[in-house]
C-alpha cells in the first residue's frame, strides 16, 4: 500500500512528498498543502509555492490556485528556519505549561512582549528565543515564536506562545473566533455603575493622541472594531470621603469576549471607573481615591505599583493539536496583592 505522505529529512532541509488522493482531486493546491502537510499554514504554502519550493511529478509549480490531480506527486521543500532579528537573551521565565507544540507563561509586569521602539531588547520575544533554542520549526519561514496575543508591558499575568506553526495557526484560529477563556483581575478607581454587566463599545485609535486607543462614537466605521467586555466587582473598598458618594475602588474580573489594544482599559474609563496607576486611561492625581489619611495610604500603594493594576488571571483553551482542553490561573503579584490589603483597611463611611 502506497503512503501518501512521505517525510525525507536532509541536514538543512525538510522535504515533504505528498501523493494526492481521488478525494484531493479540484482543491487549491496552497489549501490542500496546508491540510496535508500539518506544519504549514495557507499563508506560508502560498508563499513556498510562490518561491518556486513546490513540484508536480518532479516539475515545479508556480501557481498557489493550481488545482490538485488525483496521483500526482507533490514535494514542498522547506528550508531551515532562518534566524530570528531579535537577539536571544537569557532572561528567567516563569513557565506554567510546556510541551512540543506550544508555552503557556506567567508575563511579568515591566516586560514587553515585541521588541519596539524604547524596548529593543529584554523582551518576551527575547527571552523565548533563548529558552526555545533549538525548538523552533520556524514559523512563516523564520525561527521565532509565535506570537497570537499580547498583553501590555504594564500588565501582568498569562499568556500562550506557540513553537510550531501547527500550534500557531490552531492558536491564532481560536483567537479569530474567540474560542478562549480569559480572565482579568483589576482594581479600579470606584466601582462601575452597575457593579455587574457588559461594555459593548467599538474602539478605534484615538483621533487627539495617536498613541491611545478609544471608545468610538460610530460602531460602524470602518476604522473601529467591536469590543465586548463582560464584567463584575467582586469586592468594593471603602469610600472616597463624606462628601463623595460610592466606594473608593473595587476589585473587578473582566472576561474577555474579544481582545482589542487596550480593551479593558478603555471600556472600564469609559464607564467611569479608571484602572488605578493606569498612566494613559487613570487620573492618579491625589484626590484619586479621597482625602482620608487611609486613602493616602492606599494611594501610596498604588503609586509602589508603578504600572496599572491588570492582572491576566486566568487562560483557557483546547490545544490545537492535541486536543486537551487546558485551564491555568496565575496567582495575583505582589504589589497588587499589596494594593488590596491597603484598600481592605479603608473605612467603610
Amino acid at each position: 500500500m502506497t503512503k501518501s505522505i512521505r517525510f525525507v529529512y536532509k541536514p538543512a532541509m525538510n522535504r515533504i512528498e505528498i501523493i494526492a488522493a481521488p478525494e484531493d482531486a479540484g482543491q487549491r493546491l496552497d489549501s490542500f498543502l496546508a491540510a496535508k502537510a500539518g506544519e504549514i499554514s495557507r499563508t506560508r504554502a502560498k508563499s513556498l509555492i510562490e518561491e518556486g519550493a513546490v513540484t508536480v511529478d518532479g516539475k515545479p509549480e508556480a501557481s498557489p490556485r493550481a488545482q490538485v490531480k488525483p496521483g500526482s506527486v507533490y514535494a514542498v521543500a522547506l528550508p531551515a528556519p532562518v534566524a530570528a532579528l531579535p537577539q536571544a537573551e537569557a532572561i528567567p521565565l516563569d513557565i506554567v505549561f510546556e510541551d512540543a507544540h506550544l508555552i503557556v507563561l506567567n508575563k511579568p509586569a515591566g516586560m514587553a512582549v515585541h521588541p519596539a521602539p524604547g524596548s529593543e531588547d529584554g523582551t518576551l520575544v527575547n527571552a523565548l528565543l533563548h529558552y526555545c533554542k533549538g525548538e523552533l520549526s520556524g514559523i512563516g519561514g523564520v525561527e521565532r515564536p509565535g506570537i497570537v496575543h499580547r498583553i501590555d508591558k504594564l500588565t501582568s499575568g498569562l499568556l500562550v506562545t506557540a513553537k510550531t506553526e501547527a500550534a500557531h495557526t490552531g492558536l491564532a484560529a481560536l483567537f479569530e473566533h474567540h474560542d478562549i477563556e480569559r480572565v482579568y483581575v483589576a482594581v479600579t478607581r470606584g466601582a462601575p455603575r452597575p457593579l455587574s454587566g457588559t461594555v459593548d463599545a467599538a474602539i478605534a485609535r484615538s483621533q487627539t493622541d495617536r498613541k491611545k486607543m478609544s471608545v468610538h462614537r460610530n460602531p460602524d466605521s470602518p476604522s473601529a472594531r467591536r469590543a465586548v467586555t463582560h464584567y463584575k466587582a467582586a469586592e468594593t473598598f471603602g469610600v472616597r470621603d463624606k462628601h463623595t458618594r460610592g466606594p473608593a475602588a473595587a476589585l473587578i474580573e473582566c472576561q474577555l469576549e474579544t481582545g482589542r489594544t487596550h480593551q479593558i482599559r478603555v471600556h472600564m474609563a469609559h464607564i467611569g471607573a479608571p484602572i488605578l496607576g493606569d498612566p494613559v486611561y487613570g487620573r492618579p492625581g491625589l484626590t484619586a481615591l479621597g482625602s482620608g489619611e487611609g486613602h493616602i495610604a492606599a494611594l501610596a500603594a498604588v503609586k509602589a505599583m508603578d504600572r496599572q493594576a491588570l492582572h491576566a488571571a486566568v487562560l483557557g483553551f483546547v490545544h490545537p493539536v492535541t486536543g486537551n482542553t487546558h485551564h491555568f490561573e496565575a496567582p495575583l503579584p505582589d504589589d497588587m496583592a499589596a494594593l488590596i490589603a491597603a484598600l481592605r483597611k479603608l473605612p467603610k463611611d
